[in-house]
């Protein structure tokens, strides 16, 4: 099995690795190997500079970097707002912890084995109420699921 460059695991990990860096075709990434296209991080802001200082249009900066004029504004927006952090995508998949704590659990099994008929909606309105924490219903359905079927 051949083994992942480190800097790709690590672009992977932060949320900067570009899954399409063959629809990066500006000359200053096939011109100097400084420039990665790998780098989803700096080829936005590449592709920001070349709009901003180089004056070149929107239609053919988007282009040239492989990204929709709607990404354009998009990263030209965070990059407003945060500078070049405002470039790195989210890391995928739930942006924090399970919000089910093990008292947040027993607490759902007790009120499910005493009112069964109770619908996920139901136990996440009363658990926020009772706990203060909030959690989906569809939370609430896949963890009796998860106990009924354990």
């Amino acid at each position: 099995m051949p083994q992942t460059h480190p800097k790709r695991r690590f672009l992977e990990e932060i949320g900067a690795l570009h899954r399409r860096p063959q629809d990066v075709r500006a000359e200053i990434f096939e011109r100097d190997r400084f420039f990665d296209p790998l780098d989803k991080v700096q080829v936005k802001y590449e592709m920001l500079r070349a709009h901003s200082v180089d004056g070149e249009s929107v239609v053919a900066v988007a282009e040239a970097f492989g990204f929709s004029r709607e990404t354009f504004y998009v990263a030209l927006a965070a990059f407003g707002r945060r500078g070049v952090l405002g470039l790195v995508d989210g890391k995928p998949g739930r942006p924090g912890p399970l919000k089910l704590t093990d008292d947040a659990s027993r607490w759902i099994e007790q009120v499910h084995r005493e009112e069964p008929e109770l619908t996920g909606r139901e136990i996440a309105e009363r658990l926020a109420t009772a706990l203060g924490v909030e959690v989906h219903r569809r939370t609430i359905e896949r963890w009796l699921r998860r106990k009924k079927d354990g």
